[in-house]
């Protein structure tokens, strides 16, 4: 199987990725927000969320310690803004769910990303997303292979996304 493709960039710059699901708003939220739903397809977060601060770690990058994160905003169940990693290399990353006839849309939104990382950071996502599909329609995410579909398979698409972040100047 070879994922396409489907980021692009807003009118601010900024990567945005989509997924619909045959799910509640409430059943998407928890995937993204519930510790052992998050574990599935991202990440196990530890610590204590209403101090803005709680550690992740990778499940599918075999990490050995959490990565921090810093909860910006979360506005239940349709909006999480975050943080990811420390002042140097920090991503601004923003969730938002919105409610469907049946269906939910998750949208995540990657502030401001370097136009160098894109053919990496475009795929990455790529990847994360259709993990939790997978997660959340019963499937295995790990059956999906990252360095077979997604990098350096999406590069190429994601090059030409950021020639046109440079063209913007």
């Amino acid at each position: 199987m070879t994922a396409q493709p489907t980021g692009r960039l807003d009118p601010a710059g900024h990567l945005v990725l989509s997924r619909t699901l045959p799910a509640p708003l409430e059943e998407l939220w928890a995937a993204v927000t519930d510790p052992g739903r998050l574990g599935r397809w991202y990440g196990t977060w530890s610590g204590d969320p209403s101090s803005g601060r709680v550690g992740v770690l990778m499940t599918a990058e075999g990490a050995d310690r959490p990565e921090p994160v810093l909860l910006r905003r979360c506005a239940p169940p349709r909006h999480l803004a975050v943080t990811l990693g420390t002042t140097a290399d920090a991503w601004r990353v923003d969730l938002d769910l919105e409610d469907g006839d049946g269906t939910t849309v998750v949208r995540l939104t990657h502030r401001y990303p370097a136009a160098g990382d894109l053919d990496s950071v475009g795929p990455g996502w790529e990847y994360y997303l259709d993990r939790m599909v997978a997660a959340e329609s019963g499937r295995d995410p790990d059956e999906l292979d990252f360095a077979r579909d997604y990098h350096p398979a999406m590069a190429q698409y994601y090059r030409a996304l950021a020639d046109e972040l440079h063209a913007r100047g």
